[in-house]
């Protein structure tokens, strides 16, 4: 029998036959993460340089050793770990956020282009932060999507287009999550991040939980100050 090119996609699919999804990119953006936060100006920084990238280094040894390849294993200090991981970086850029901007206001800045380069430090690792938290929290987090039956699952934070594709055109429907067993990896999450980020509200994927809905309302906000406040107020220096 010869396969096609949606049972190909099937088959990679990380819930074929519970593989589970690739640890790779989840460690790629922390990584990044990190790099970014400890290339930003010191008086922006909430603990001397390498104090937190440090400790978040300390906190990603153990989550990459439980699930070193594939994410198919779900211990409960893994999910600690995990979600403590993400937590502080998330702080510590908001943290950096709330002091950019106290910067422009009470501190006299003459370099505008090295802010400019911090505003989008700071945007870019908070596009990367809230992905990974939507990415640990929404149904159970990455192990429970991909190894747990679908009648199992905790209830979505979020819905995504193939959530809701099944009436659609064959190719499309194909592909939509009852049919193929389609589950989000960090990349749909990263997505609506960016989205969430740039347009300032919820664009193709919708939070359906509080809590989905309260991240996603910081997320914005953040985003917002970012740009309407300390980019302006950059360029108003520049010239």
């Amino acid at each position: 029998m010869v396969r096609t090119g949606r049972d190909e996609a099937r088959l990679r699919h990380p819930r074929h036959e519970r593989r589970g999804e690739a640890r790779l990119p989840a460690v790629v953006a922390t990584l990044v993460a990190i790099c970014l936060y400890l290339l930003l100006p010191q008086q922006l920084l909430v603990a001397p340089r390498y104090v937190l990238p440090a400790l978040e280094l300390v906190l990603l040894i153990p989550v990459v050793a439980i699930n070193p390849r594939r994410l198919t294993r779900q211990t409960r200090a893994f999910r600690v770990l995990s979600l403590a991981l993400v937590l502080i970086i998330a702080v510590s850029n908001l943290s950096a956020l709330g002091f950019l901007i106290h910067q422009l206001v009470y501190a006299s800045v003459k370099d505008g282009r090295s802010l400019l380069l911090a505003a989008l430090q700071v945007w870019l690792t908070n596009i990367i932060v809230f992905g990974l938290a939507f990415w640990e929290l929404d149904r159970g987090g990455p192990v429970l999507r991909t190894q747990l039956p679908r009648d199992e699952l905790p209830l979505a934070d979020f819905r995504f287009s193939q959530d809701e594709n099944e009436g659609t055109v064959e190719e499309v429907a194909d592909g939509s999550s009852s049919r193929s067993d389609w589950v989000p990896t960090l990349v749909d999450y990263l997505y609506v991040s960016l989205t969430n980020s740039t347009a300032f509200s919820p664009t193709d994927t919708m939070p359906l939980s509080s809590r989905a809905k309260l991240l996603m309302s910081v997320e914005s906000v953040s985003a917002l100050l970012t740009s309407l406040l300390v980019i302006a107020r950059a360029v108003s220096i520049l010239h």
